[in-house]
């Protein structure tokens, strides 16, 4: 049985031109090497499996070549490149930096410097993931890499280059290696796949190429993962079940769900994910995601952003079509907001289903010009209610009744209806209210068929008791700006109390707050006017001193109140004359 090579060794470049995805750095080592301008130390930067170390034994191996082509390519004839290839030169040490990483590993290449090439005219140094040397190993290598002999070159390789000393990077030519663009991830693992006759389906070698996160090396040996599991056929679902990845099904499926506002189906694709073994948070930026190709879709000058296969291209400008741009922003704005929320929730789970009902009600909102953007999130009923129902029941025409009984004198009179409390909006900072402000609710502003504005009903003076006006005071200060927030710290509390049947009292500790207060009294008493139902209550503000009563606030306070109730402690506090600074 012969020995299995992984197809990431197999294929691995052995010259310039089949470096994949680095076309301009290859370009400029061959022109380098073309004119003779060599540098003594080179630094390859780069995420991992993008050619570094690849590119530094070709450029090692053609430096040395007795032979170039005409294109500045070795000729793997000659017996520097024999050699090379044979992996017995004498002119090239790789050094893994990650294992040997100490200040005698650098001594014994230091120690090497000075022999001269036996064939060739280069010595080559490979010092792979150069992050990992020491201090002392940096310290030690400065001056043989500053001014090394003629006939030595360093090349060294790092996936960190930040972790890299200042005066190393100094003394190098650098060369940023980018990711690799998914095109050419595709059509290398095309061209192995047809040197292994292997049957694979673009959409799977998309998906590959997408797992391998730009990197050619991580792409191989998951191609060589999914052949075995296919048994030499890979498809798109043999890639599925392997890898085990989220099937961009679920959110087409999802999209579907959303616009057909089917919160249910949402729900239990979830629930499928989740028994499946998927994060949740995985699968909502996946939805972002999703939403984003939606977004790019729609327009087919930017539907080649999309790096997907064609046939999923033309499944997200369908689907795009059947979307419009505000159900996508708010749909994006949702994912997001879930996205940042998720870590911190105590109910994950909960949190991603909301977000998916809220998602399931875009298309059932009214149209919002601010394209749903704003920060107001709100759900709506996922059913009707008995009295929604009854509401919507067509009432009978006023027309249809008997004259007579309209004009019955007998007829009892309505009852006037108090208005019911209610939250208010946002108070500024003059005390004004958004929306629902106290004596100008939305009811005020509404017009009659005329046109004509209706007048707010005036309170009837009802009874209210101490815990129905304590509520409004809670519900005044929970509305409070931003700017009030101390003011509703203060009135947090504060408790009023109710003297008789219309005076509600206040006390304030000292006088700046009796001077807030009296500020904002009028506003407070207009709101108790209109919510609870009564133009006679007043507000008095009175400033009590401070007495043995009132609860301890500062740090000497408490210590005088513990020394007061424990004499135990006051004793030994005095003993050893201890003070509170």
């Amino acid at each position: 049985m012969d020995n299995y090579i992984v197809s990431a060794r197999k294929y691995r470049p052995q010259t310039f031109e089949s470096v994949v995805g680095q076309h301009a750095l290859t370009q400029t080592l061959k022109n380098a090497i073309a004119s003779g301008k060599l540098a003594h130390a080179y630094l390859f930067c780069g995420p991992r499996g993008v050619g570094k170390t690849t590119c530094a034994r070709i450029f090692a191996k053609t430096i040395n070549c007795f032979n170039l082509s005409a294109d500045g390519e070795a000729c793997n004839e000659c017996e520097s490149c024999k050699a090379f290839n044979e992996n017995r030169s004498m002119n090239i040490f790789e050094l893994d930096a990650a294992s040997n990483n100490s200040i005698n590993d650098i001594r014994s290449i230091v120690e090497r410097v000075n022999i001269p090439p036996q064939i060739g005219r280069y010595k080559v140094f490979i010092i792979d993931e150069v992050h990992m040397l020491s201090q002392a190993a940096f310290n030690a290598f400065l001056k043989t890499l500053e001014e090394p002999p003629a006939h030595v070159i360093f090349i060294m390789a790092t996936t960190e280059k930040h972790k890299v000393i200042p005066t190393i990077l100094s003394r190098c030519q650098i060369y940023d290696f980018q990711r690799m663009d998914l095109g050419d991830i595709i059509g290398h693992l095309r061209y192995v796949a047809k040197q292994e006759d292997i049957e694979a389906e673009d959409a799977a070698l998309h998906l590959i190429a997408q797992k391998a996160d730009g990197g050619m090396r991580d792409a191989l040996s998951i191609f060589d993962q999914v052949c075995n599991y296919s048994q030499g056929k890979v498809t798109y679902n043999t890639v599925i079940e392997d890898l085990n990845i989220l099937d961009y099904e679920y959110y087409f499926k999802a999209t579907d769900d959303f616009l057909r506002i089917d919160y249910k189906s949402a729900l239990l694709t979830l629930n499928e994910i989740l028994n499946k073994g998927f994060d949740a948070q995985q699968y909502i930026g996946g939805l972002a995601s999703h939403f984003r190709n939606l977004l790019v879709a729609r327009d087919k000058e930017t539907l080649p952003l999309l790096e997907v296969s064609d046939d999923v291209r033309n499944r997200y400008h369908e689907q795009a079509n059947r979307c419009n741009p505000r159900f996508l922003y708010k749909a994006i704005k949702i994912c997001s907001d879930c996205d940042a929320q998720y870590r911190t929730s105590r109910n994950k789970r909960l949190t991603v289903e909301l977000a998916l009902i809220e998602l399931a009600q875009i298309e059932q909102a009214d149209a919002d010009p601010s394209s749903g953007l704003g920060p107001t999130r709100r759900l709506k009923p996922l059913a009707k209610t008995a009295t929604q129902k009854a509401q919507a029941t067509p009432s009978p025409s006023p027309k249809s009744e008997p004259a007579s009984k309209a004009s019955a004198p007998d007829a009892p009179k309505p009852k006037p209806v108090a208005p019911q409390p209610s939250r208010p909006g946002t108070i500024s900072r003059s005390i004004s209210l958004k929306g629902n402000r106290p004596g100008n609710s939305a009811s005020d502003a509404s017009l009659s068929t005329t046109g004509s504005s209706q007048p707010t009903p005036a309170p009837d003076d009802s009874p209210f008791t101490e815990e129905e006006m304590r509520s409004q005071w809670v519900n005044y200060y929970l509305n409070l700006p931003q700017e009030e927030s101390a003011l509703q710290g203060r009135m947090k509390i504060i408790q009023p109390t109710l003297v008789g049947t219309e005076e509600v009292l206040v006390k304030v500790s000292n006088e700046w707050v009796l001077n807030d207060f009296n500020r904002i009294k009028p506003e407070i008493e207009q709101y108790f006017h209109k919510n609870l139902n009564n133009s006679k209550i007043r507000l008095r503000i009175e400033q009590v001193e401070h007495d043995a009563s009132t609860r301890p606030i500062t740090r000497a306070e408490v210590f005088d109140a513990i020394k007061k109730e424990y004499p135990a402690v006051r004793d030994f506090c005095n003993s050893l004359e201890l003070k509170l600074y």
